[in-house]
């Protein structure tokens, strides 16, 4: 289901399922980045469901938990995102060794590396979130070992006349780039 109004960066708490339908074919990102065939086979069958927690520390930093679920049998990741562009090591079962870092930003920003990651998005007041009035959050996330790069904006954006939450993501690995838009439909509070 799409996002309603109420429900925007300010707090993204509760569930969101991967809608398939919608989003691109993650195929072709995920062998870039190492996953093996078999992984990408059952990732591509399994429904993906981001359990969100969203809260401010004592500091004023923003803090996004995820922790993600698959149908088929296969064990979630978890993101830890604290929004303050501090990079952070993290180990991922299926991703491998990661470095990572998150932060508001506004989408006229000059450092976002690609343009497909600027594109599409609601842009009004309604949907700031951050502490200035930002309305989307920056991830870039890099494995050393495997020689990948991944970049993602995360914000909402209108798809077929309705409102979602939307990440665009850019991996590149040498000189190759691939690029993917992941739309996720509103299940609720849990």
């Amino acid at each position: 289901m799409a996002a309603p109004p109420e429900v925007s960066l300010k707090d993204l708490s509760g569930e969101w399922v991967m809608n398939k339908t919608l989003s691109d074919d993650t195929d072709a990102v995920l062998a870039l980045q190492g996953i093996s065939w078999i992984t990408r086979k059952a990732i591509a069958f399994a429904t993906i469901t981001l359990h969100c927690k969203q809260y401010t520390d004592d500091a004023g930093h923003t803090h996004i938990d995820i922790e993600q679920t698959a149908t088929g049998g296969i064990k979630g990741t978890t993101e830890l995102r604290e929004l303050d562009w501090n990079q952070r090591s993290h180990e991922d079962h299926v991703f491998g060794s990661l470095k990572g870092q998150s932060r508001w930003l506004t989408i006229d920003n000059p450092e976002i590396p690609d343009d497909f990651l600027k594109e599409g998005w609601i842009e009004g007041e309604e949907e700031n979130g951050g502490p200035n009035g930002e309305r989307h959050i920056e991830s870039r996330v890099v494995n050393e070992e495997k020689g990948w790069d991944a970049e993602q904006i995360w914000g909402f954006a209108i798809i077929d006349g309705k409102r979602y939450y939307t990440r665009r993501v850019v991996v590149t690995k040498g000189g190759e780039a691939l690029k993917v838009r992941l739309v996720y439909n509103w299940q609720g509070k849990k």
